[in-house]
């Protein structure tokens, strides 16, 4: 399993323009091989500032790199540059490749 995640700082007063600018989007990555699930997670306020990051799990790194070659890639991130007011800087990407998992039983 592959987890790759993009963490974003975003201004308060952006916070709500952010969240539907996810919100509304139209995700394809349900159609790539591999692609397990997609999470955007809202995490703490500080200094005027909010928390959120993009999760996604692949049932390997390969598949996760073959969506950032996919035409569904490049149709997702194609208004970017215009949304990049909404965050500071630029996305802090994550990946990781799981060791373990524990699953609930029962």
């Amino acid at each position: 399993m592959f987890i790759a995640m993009n963490r974003f700082t975003v201004p308060v007063e952006n916070a709500e323009a952010f969240e539907a600018m996810w919100l509304d989007r139209d995700s394809r990555l349900s159609e790539l091989a591999g692609f397990v699930e997609f999470h955007m997670l809202k995490g703490p306020e500080e200094n005027g500032r909010r928390l959120y990051a993009s999760h996604t799990v692949w049932e390997s790194e390969d598949h996760f790199v073959g969506w950032t070659r996919s035409q569904q890639f490049r149709d997702a991130h194609a208004g970017a540059g215009g949304t990049r007011k909404l965050y500071d800087g630029s996305p802090r990407f994550e990946g990781f490749t799981a060791i373990q998992h524990i699953g609930r039983t029962g």
